[in-house]
């Protein structure tokens, strides 16, 4: 696999724009992270949860993109592996511990650095092979030393299954949302989670009904909060750090989300991670600060130009 060499600095104004992109992915993180903690609550079922989250979101988004959707070869394919990726997370949360769950889905950096060089031309660059090696570490502990399956993960071992799906899929969704950013400009990366959640929807409806009795107000606010902070609010910031950022770069910058997610879980649902979720988490932070620090903006090779 070719690596290249570290990039010289960036201009100030284009350090700027780095720093920023940055930090809308780490927001982004932040919101993510809130929906194991959701997920895990309330009387709908997961496709239900994942269809009705999926809509509200998509009808956001659609009104903020308003004018600024376009429709291409390349949208499509990010649409469709993120909307695998939203009905294989709400599955496997639900039936697994919400840490097993985001952090099989965390192996998405594992495949990028196959993906990255392969598909989208950004190779692996030295400074990369520290952090991906604290990341692997990281989610083994993880993987391997999460507590006990309790009463809000009665089917761990379909679940798991499922979050190593939706870390595959998650990666495709990274790298295609990127590829169609350099394509078709900044409305495509909008359009394709518009799309995504979209096909996510259709996908869960022949099981959204019937609708669980005796519906509170406080079940109706999980969907309304699902759908437009944890996914719209949560996209709207991904999207500017897409544009900017190599697909590697955001995966794990979006790590902040996998180390987060189980603190909520268990802060609001008593599911305790473990010492070693936590351990591992610690390597998966670190992982990405690291990266983030030693990150510089990255030049695309045209198509055919030998490695560096």
């Amino acid at each position: 696999m070719a690596t290249s060499s570290d990039a010289p600095p960036a201009p100030p104004a284009g350090r700027a724009l780095h720093l920023e992109a940055q930090a809308a992915a780490l927001l982004a993180a932040l919101l993510f992270s809130t929906g194991g903690m959701a997920l895990k609550a309330g009387v709908f079922t997961a496709l239900q949860l994942s269809g009705f989250r999926s809509a509200i979101a998509a009808a956001v988004l659609a009104v903020w993109a308003r004018g600024r959707l376009r429709f291409s070869s390349s949208v499509a394919g990010a649409a469709v592996a993120y909307a695998a990726t939203l009905t294989l997370f709400v599955s496997s949360t639900r039936l697994t511990t919400a840490a097993a769950a985001i952090f099989l889905q965390s192996t998405a950096p594992l495949f990028l650095a196959v993906m990255g060089p392969l598909w989208l031309r950004e190779p692996l660059r030295r400074s990369d092979w520290m952090p991906l090696g604290l990341l692997a570490a990281g989610l083994t502990a993880c993987l391997l030393g999460y507590p006990a399956a309790s009463l809000t993960a009665p089917d761990p071992v379909t679940g798991n299954l499922l979050g190593v799906a939706s870390g595959l899929s998650w990666a495709c969704t990274l790298a295609g949302l990127r590829a169609a950013s350099v394509r078709d400009g900044s409305s495509a990366v909008v359009s394709a989670v518009v799309l995504g959640n979209l096909l996510a929807a259709v996908i869960a409806l022949p099981f959204a009904f019937p609708l669980p009795r005796g519906l509170a107000p406080e079940d109706l606010l999980q969907l309304a909060y699902l759908g437009v902070i944890q996914v719209a609010l949560a996209y709207v910031l991904l999207t500017v750090a897409v544009r900017h950022l190599p697909a590697f770069e955001v995966a794990l910058l979006l790590l902040l989300e996998p180390v987060l997610n189980p603190v909520w879980t268990w802060w609001f649902r008593g599911e305790a991670p473990g010492p070693w979720v936590v351990a591992g988490g610690a390597g998966i932070v670190l992982a990405a600060a690291l990266r983030a620090g030693a990150a510089r903006p990255v030049t695309r090779r045209p198509p055919g130009a030998p490695p560096a």
